[in-house]
């Protein structure tokens, strides 16, 4: 039976979604080598491409599905205040 973890999305406050436990840690240890502490961030594209050599072949053969991941693991992130959403277009992001 695969380990679950609940998620939130910052879009929708008070929503909590389950998820694959394995995936997100490695997408989140991805995220905390790839994405900066401060401005300017990355934006999502970038976010995806950077995290892409940090993610476990077992888990993402190819870099697969890691543009949902990334997304998911940022969108959580943000509704628990540990990633800011710059006001810029394209979005960038960073570690608060």
């Amino acid at each position: 039976m695969t380990e679950m973890i609940e998620v939130e999305n910052v879009n929708t406050p008070g929503k909590v979604s389950r998820v694959n436990a394995a995936k997100y840690a490695d997408m989140l240890a991805a995220f905390e080598r790839a994405v900066p502490k401060s401005s300017p961030g990355l934006t999502q594209g970038e976010v995806r491409e950077a995290v892409k050599p940090h993610l476990s072949q077992d888990l993402f053969p190819g870099g697969k599905t890691c543009g949902w991941w990334a997304k998911t693991v940022q969108l959580d992130l943000e509704a628990k205040g540990q990633l800011v959403r710059e006001q810029t277009k394209p979005l960038r992001w960073h570690w608060k």
